[in-house]
């Protein structure tokens, strides 16, 4: 069982949900996963939902804002690395190539975060933490796993990190190109390109849970009103994946296999 008290930088460290029903998605992760939901008050004042199983945090969830949604921006699961600054490393970003969005704000008491976009278009989160590392348990059934970046560019994406966070990020695939992404000797994410014809979708990272049978997954997903993407398939070594979206059309995917602790 992965029990996490605290993140070296350049981790990923905590996810959540923007999405269009938190009821429905309340409804459709605790299906799916055995979450229980407790709502608390978000950093703006706003309701937030603490996500958790058998008492450990492993995920938050909030509504879209009317804003973002008038934007276009759809319902998603989003990212943050965890950083010992996060004002240093937004102004970082922005002399790299990419973007900060506002600068860092504070949590309350639990931290400091800020909102960044790479070169390539992926919008991240930065999180400096305080009385909140973030999840505090992963690589476990029905817990964060694995953050992957797809991306129209991985050579201009792959050194912006390595810039940004230290990380080591090799070719682990041929066919097609996969990359492995390591902070400080530990697998922290994975790296792959768009494929053709998706111009129209934006450079993205999206979230991995871990799935104790991913046949019955399929089952319970279809049951609660989510769409099975990309059936179950195998990946190396002896894993196998598939992705989905919710009701509320997030995209996430779900991992089989052994996981580090």
């Amino acid at each position: 069982m992965g029990k996490r008290e605290r993140y070296e930088p350049g981790t990923f460290c905590w996810v959540d949900l923007a999405t269009t029903d938190p009821a429905g998605a309340k409804a459709f992760y605790g299906e799916l996963f055995g979450w229980e939901a407790e709502d608390t008050v978000g950093e703006e004042g706003g309701p937030y939902t603490m996500l958790r199983l058998d008492g450990d945090d492993v995920a938050g969830l909030y509504e879209l804002e009317a804003g973002r949604r008038e934007m276009g921006i759809p319902p998603h699961w989003f990212s943050y690395v965890s950083v010992e600054s996060a004002d240093a490393t937004a102004a970082r970003a922005g002399e790299l190539g990419g973007q900060d969005f506002g600068g860092a704000q504070d949590a309350a008491e639990m931290g400091r975060m800020a909102v960044v976009q790479d070169p390539t278009g992926a919008v991240f989160g930065l999180w400096e933490a305080r009385t909140f590392a973030g999840a505090s348990r992963v690589n476990d059934v029905g817990c964060l796993s694995l953050n992957q970046l797809n991306t129209h560019d991985p050579q201009r994406a792959a050194g912006f990190y390595r810039d940004l966070f230290g990380w080591e990020i090799q070719q682990v695939v041929d066919e097609p190109p996969y990359w492995g992404i390591n902070n400080n000797g530990w697998l922290n994410g994975g790296m792959m390109r768009m494929p053709d014809g998706a111009d129209d979708s934006p450079s993205h990272w999206f979230a991995y849970f871990v799935s104790g049978d991913l046949d019955a997954a399929v089952s319970r997903i279809r049951e609660f009103g989510g769409t099975v993407m990309v059936p179950p398939m195998s990946i190396p070594p002896d894993g196998r994946i598939l992705v989905a979206s919710d009701p509320q059309g997030a995209v996430f995917a779900l991992f089989e296999g052994e996981t580090d602790e």
